[in-house]
C-alpha cells in the first residue's frame, strides 16, 4: 500500500486528487496537511512514500504588496516542505507547479521554450522547482508538473468566469483560437500514475484535445439547455486590444502536444464529458 500525504489541506487540486484516489483505499492511504499554521512541522512524514506539495496561492490578484507573500508560501514554504520529506524518508515529492514558469500569454511552448515568469506568482514558483530539484538523489525522487489551467466542478479561475458568461449573455464572440487545459480526473490519474511508477523528472499534463474557447462556452450554454449565438462581429476588436484577460482568453496557448507523455492512460474523460461532468 503506497502511503501519501498531501499538503495543503484546502486545495483544489489536492482535495480532488484525494477524492479520485479514495476510489482504491485497499491500495492507498491518504492523508492530508494543512499548511497554513507551522504545526505541519511536527507531523512526522517518516513511513509515507509520497508527498504531493499543492499548498500554494494563485487566485488573488498581486500587488506589490503581497508580491513577498508569493516567495514566502510558493517557494519558501515548498522548498522547506521538500526538504522535511528527504529528511523523514519520503521516497518521491510530486510538486505543482505551473505554465507561468514560462511567462508568455500566446504561443506554442515546447522543450526549447526559455523560462522568463513576469509575475511574483510565475517566478516563485520557478525558485521553487530549482531549489527542489538540488535536494534530488537516488533515495528522493522529485517530479515537478506544470498543467496548463485545470478545470472540473468546483474550480477556479477562468472557467467559472466564462460558465457565468455563458449562460447570462445572449450572444459570444465566435474565435478560432487553441489552448491547453486539463480536466480535473485526467490530472488526478495523472498524478496517480506518477506514484504508481514513482516517476521523476518534468511534466506537462493536459488533455488530448487543445480547446477552442468559443466552442467551450457555447458547450456549457448547451448543457444548461441555453442557446447561444455565436458570432464574429467581435473578432478585429478582440485582435487589436492587447489586454492580457482577453489574451487569456481567446489567445492561442498550447503545448507541444509530444511534450505531454503517457497522454492515452491518464485520458480517463474525453473533453465534451468532460464539460457535461463539470456543469451538472
Amino acid at each position: 500500500m503506497k502511503k501519501i500525504i498531501i499538503t495543503g489541506a484546502n486545495s483544489y487540486i489536492g482535495m480532488s486528487f484525494e477524492k479520485w484516489i479514495s476510489k482504491h483505499s485497499d491500495r492507498y492511504y491518504v492523508d492530508n496537511v494543512d499548511m497554513t499554521e507551522g504545526t505541519w512541522k511536527q507531523h512526522s512524514f517518516t513511513g509515507y512514500d509520497v508527498v504531493f506539495h499543492v499548498a500554494g496561492i494563485a487566485h488573488i490578484k498581486e500587488i506589490k504588496e503581497n508580491q513577498n507573500f508569493y516567495y514566502k508560501v510558493n517557494r519558501d514554504l515548498a522548498y522547506e516542505t521538500a526538504q522535511k520529506a528527504k529528511a523523514d524518508g519520503v521516497k518521491q515529492f510530486v510538486f505543482l507547479s505551473s505554465m507561468s514558469v514560462y511567462g508568455i500569454e500566446n504561443g506554442i511552448i515546447d522543450m526549447n521554450t526559455p523560462l522568463k515568469p513576469n509575475n511574483a506568482y510565475g517566478k516563485s514558483k520557478l525558485e521553487a522547482e530549482e531549489l527542489i530539484n538540488k535536494l534530488q538523489d537516488d533515495s528522493f525522487v522529485v517530479a515537478t508538473l506544470r498543467p496548463p489551467m485545470v478545470y472540473g466542478k468546483g474550480c477556479r479561475g477562468n472557467y467559472p468566469r466564462l460558465a457565468d458568461l455563458a449562460l447570462k449573455t445572449p450572444i459570444f464572440p465566435n474565435i478560432d483560437n487553441k489552448r491547453s487545459m486539463i480536466y480535473i480526473d485526467n490530472l488526478s490519474e495523472f498524478v496517480k500514475l506518477l506514484i504508481d511508477n514513482c516517476m521523476s523528472g518534468l511534466f506537462f499534463p493536459q488533455n488530448a484535445e487543445y480547446v477552442n474557447t468559443s466552442e467551450m462556452v457555447r458547450m456549457i450554454a448547451v448543457t444548461h439547455g441555453k442557446k447561444l449565438r455565436m458570432t464574429k462581429l467581435f473578432n478585429p476588436l478582440s485582435r487589436l486590444l492587447n489586454i492580457s484577460t482577453v489574451n487569456k482568453v481567446f489567445g492561442d496557448l498550447v503545448y507541444e502536444k509530444s511534450m505531454s507523455k503517457y497522454q492515452s492512460d491518464y485520458r480517463v474523460c474525453g473533453f465534451k464529458e468532460s464539460i457535461r461532468q463539470t456543469e451538472i
